[in-house]
């Protein structure tokens, strides 16, 4: 497989027909200070330098909005190496193009994917979103249709004898899985939804591909699907008002390759210093992945928009990475390939994954660094914070990867990780982290995009300049 990146050539009418196809009414409030005001929950007023006000004049959430909206609502879950995934590559690459930008879209390989898709004759709720994960150790590339029955348990005593045709929603429990498959064949029905423990709050389940190891060598001849934890509410709430009927399809998704998206400013030497701005821009099964991380993905289209023509000394580079949800494979693949000489160009990384949450806990800015050390990264978003008047949201730099940065940091790069979060610990996510309620509607705050594009932007020029 040839592994180096490839210059883009996504058309401008594919990059309006899939935008056109995620036009969506979305009323979010829009933040409304001048770029020399004081900022809503910031605990002094700005002192911005003039390059700062450069960048805060310009960027725009709103406009960033219209991204996430193509992304979210338009394209929905964009799973990693799937053809979801390559859709929105190819929206990201048109828009880095159309600015201006040397775009490539650098390819590898990755794991096959298992996915289930839910609907109803009489429609379900539009509010969530009715992906889920298939298993692969049962029937694939099929669809099926019937009455829902919930089997609880999925025990001989837990649904009617007649259960043949019937969709079955069982709560999962790892010791007692491939027996309940078992019996849900024998007694003829159609399919198996599994649904998950509920986590502790705020956290809650992800839809999840169900392995049935005992069924490796002779998968069940029905589809077996796990859902989320939203997703499984729902249901029985439906259940309980009336009479469901569902449409079960699993599809498998094999040979795939996914994708990182790389913008250069072009006619820069190559060998001249580097500031990255990157975001991930694929989800996990089921998440229509509004803030993560479809916030740090439009964050870094606005910021390409508004630094393309500001006056810099080193090459800006916006990185969009795929299959992060993986296990950084995105990202890990890029540094790779990347020889000595052209990780020492890289004066900092800004990885920008969750920085849009409307969730009201989510007050502290985090600096998340992989060795818990500060960097050039941290230090000049710190600086921009305190120019902000922003000093006080701020967290210390704190260790924690499960982000992009790792990357770099794992190779002495300096990087670090931007989000919101909760107050109390960067472990302290909002509820509709990783599930079909990460949507613009119930989890993207526009005060919150448009500061961290002001920390993000007056950080990156700084250090470009």
């Amino acid at each position: 497989m040839d592994t180096q990146p490839r210059r883009s050539s996504v058309s401008r009418r594919r990059m309006l027909t899939v935008a056109l196809g995620g036009a969506a009414t979305v009323a979010l409030p829009a933040p409304a200070w001048a770029a020399t005001g004081q900022r809503p929950g910031a605990a002094l007023p700005p002192t911005l330098t003039g390059h700062d006000i450069d960048v805060a004049k310009r960027v725009s959430a709103e406009r960033a909005l219209d991204h996430l909206k193509v992304l979210s609502i338009g394209i929905g879950p964009r799973i990693g190496g799937t053809r979801s995934e390559r859709v929105a590559a190819g929206y990201i690459a048109g828009v880095l193009d159309k600015l201006g930008y040397d775009v490539d879209l650098q390819p590898f390989p990755v794991a096959d994917k298992f996915l289930a898709q839910l609907g109803s004759p009489r429609g379900l709720p539009t509010d969530l979103n009715w992906q889920c994960g298939a298993s692969p150790h049962a029937a694939l590339d099929t669809k099926v249709r019937g009455d829902v029955v919930d089997a609880k348990l999925g025990g001989e005593a837990d649904y009617p004898a007649d259960v043949r045709g019937k969709i079955l929603l069982i709560d999962y429990v790892a010791d007692t899985r491939e027996t309940v498959v078992n019996l849900a064949v024998a007694r003829k029905a159609a399919a198996v939804i599994f649904l998950p423990a509920d986590l502790v709050e705020p956290r809650r389940a992800s839809a999840f591909s169900p392995q049935l190891p005992g069924l490796a060598t002779t998968p069940a001849p029905i589809p077996v699907v796990g859902v989320a934890q939203a997703q499984k509410h729902r249901l029985r709430a439906l259940l309980a008002a009336r009479k469901l009927s569902l449409t079960l399809s699993t599809t498998a998704h094999r040979g795939l390759t996914s994708h990182n998206v790389l913008a250069n400013q072009p006619r820069r030497s190559s060998t001249g210093p580097v500031v990255m701005v990157s975001a991930h821009y694929d989800t996990v099964i089921g998440a229509p992945g509004a803030n993560d991380d479809g916030s740090g993905t439009v964050l870094c289209l606005e910021l390409a928009r508004v630094l393309r023509k500001l006056p810099t000394n080193a090459q800006l580079r916006f990185a969009l990475w795929g299959s992060e949800e993986q296990g950084l494979i995105g990202s890990r693949y890029y540094v790779a390939q990347l020889p000595q000489p052209e990780r020492d160009r890289i004066l900092a990384v800004y990885q920008n994954d969750m920085v849009a949450t409307s969730w009201d806990p989510a007050t502290r800015y985090w600096l998340l660094s992989f060795d818990g050390l500060a960097n050039r990264a941290t230090n000049e978003v710190a600086a921009a914070a305190t120019r902000l008047g922003y000093a006080s949201r701020i967290s210390p730099v704190t260790l924690r990867g499960s982000s992009d940065h790792q990357s770099f940091q794992e190779v002495g790069i300096a990087s670090a990780n931007f989000s919101w979060r909760g107050e109390e610990s960067p472990a302290l996510l909002e509820p509709p982290y990783h599930s079909p309620e990460d949507t613009i509607a119930k989890n993207i705050s526009l005060e919150r995009l448009q500061v961290s594009l002001e920390l993000i932007g007056s950080a990156a020029y700084t250090t470009a300049r």
